[in-house]
């Protein structure tokens, strides 16, 4: 019989959003996601499978309606189309919708954000 959950998944989104914020997808290690949720390696790895699947959820749910608002959500789509969209058709198949859902507000949206960072 398995285990219930000690944690919370959305929390543990909310930490991981943050952390691939603040440090790319490509610079985030499992170890810094073990750091920032406070889960044990088979915990992540049993709920997420890996990195990469962890990611696209954060991704799924920053690109959820109203995204356009949310500043950390724009800095999530640039990282995925940074990092992960050459290689990564499912990543991509997010972003687009996300940019096509967005019309032409889209690129001022990722050009002014784009600029914040330059400050």
């Amino acid at each position: 019989m398995a285990r219930p959950r000690n944690f919370s998944e959305d929390e543990v989104l909310v930490q991981a959003a943050a952390i691939f914020a603040r440090l790319g997808y490509d610079a985030t290690s499992i170890d810094d996601l073990l750091a920032a949720t406070g889960l044990q390696r088979g915990s992540l790895y049993k709920a997420f499978g890996s990195k990469r699947n962890l990611f696209e959820k954060v991704l799924a749910g920053a690109l959820a309606p109203g995204w356009t608002s949310n500043p950390a959500s724009i800095d999530l789509l640039i990282i995925a189309l940074k990092e992960l969209v050459p290689d990564d058709p499912p990543i991509a198949a997010l972003c687009r919708r996300a940019v096509e859902e967005a019309g032409t507000d889209a690129a001022r949206l990722l050009g002014a954000r784009l600029l914040e960072h330059l400050d």
